[in-house]
């Protein structure tokens, strides 16, 4: 792995810090010596989560703040070396069924996002989180950066738009921005109180809660599950790689697990959970992309990272932080 710990005394600003994978980077940064300021709306559908900063919270700054809010931003933004850009609306779903909100955050806050730091920070190494969504039905295993793109969401439409912000901003101002395509994240501190985050960490809920998981179909849809921690250090090395700049990268595990092995492994390490195998319901809302598995060789072989935790340990340790810490997850 790439030596973090070259952070030290750095200045990082984590817009969306208070989520699963904003909290994670300031966990490992903070503990490496940064100053940390979170920045996040804390809006009620979404993952930010002041228990995500438990442990660290005497070592961050933490602002209130919506990146829509161009002021505020601007003042925020100031003098900082690292910004990883992670404020989103966070559902595919739901940006089908209000695209104009999906539009506002997803576009228009990043545009305000790169405007602040072109004004205020123009050095600043920044991190923009995209999504395999991007690529959205797939033609081909595994899928390279040179996959076309299929959007079946305004979800991956606008969070192809916003690469498309930060590769401008590297090529018309020379501005230092990476964009990374993350694949299926999972793992402690995400958003359990609904079901449109991720799917694994929502079947966890229900498992610990005694509810059976359902499978439509068959079950073989293949996944690339991702652990948030491989995920927080893929991101802070490509922050300090000049390499990475004006880069786009697929970030995920590397390696494909069918759906129905998700959920076996959630139900071997929960005794007592059940499996329901059921015919797809004709009225479900339902995007099927295809088989999906990150070809992340462009990513390794540019930073010294590598995905550490298999889907077994990381659903482990998932479920032995949640069965900790629920009462401030549900």
């Amino acid at each position: 792995m790439i030596n973090l710990n070259s952070l030290r005394d750095s200045r990082i600003l984590i817009t969306g810090g208070a989520g699963m994978i904003g909290s994670t980077i300031a966990q490992l940064a903070a503990k490496l010596g940064a100053q940390v300021t979170i920045f996040d709306a804390m809006l009620p559908a979404y993952g930010g989560n002041s228990y995500n900063l438990h442990g660290i919270h005497d070592n961050v700054t933490f602002i209130q703040g919506d990146i829509r809010d161009m002021d505020l931003l601007k003042k925020n933004v100031n003098g900082q070396d690292f910004i990883f850009s992670l404020a989103a609306q966070v559902s595919y779903v739901d940006s089908n069924i209000d695209p104009l909100l999906d539009l506002d955050i997803s576009c228009r806050g990043h545009i305000n996002t790169l405007i602040a730091c072109q004004e205020n920070c123009p050095e600043a190494k920044i991190v923009f989180a995209s999504s395999r969504f991007v690529y959205g039905r797939i033609d081909y295993n595994p899928v390279d950066e040179n996959h076309p793109f299929n959007c079946l969401s305004i979800y991956g439409i606008h969070k192809l738009a916003g690469e498309k912000y930060y590769k401008f901003y590297h090529d018309a101002y020379g501005m230092r921005t990476t964009s990374l395509r993350i694949a299926n994240p999972y793992g402690p501190r995400q958003q359990m109180k609904h079901s449109k985050y991720g799917i694994v960490n929502w079947f966890i809920r229900l498992a610990l809660e005694e509810q059976p998981l359902t499978i439509f179909g068959d079950g073989q849809q293949v996944r690339d599950y991702i652990f948030v921690k491989d995920v927080a250090e893929a991101m802070l090395a490509v922050s300090l790689t000049r390499e990475t700049d004006g880069q786009v990268y697929n970030l995920g595990s590397g390696t494909g697990t069918p759906f129905i092995d998700m959920s076996r492994i959630i139900a071997q390490l929960i005794p007592g959970t059940e499996i329901k195998m059921v015919e797809w319901p004709a009225d479900r809302y339902f995007v099927e992309t295809g088989n999906y598995i990150s070809d992340i060789s462009k990513l390794t072989n540019t930073v010294d990272w590598f995905p550490q935790t298999s889907p077994e340990q990381g659903i482990a340790q998932t479920i032995d932080y949640y069965r900790t810490c629920r009462e401030h997850y549900w």
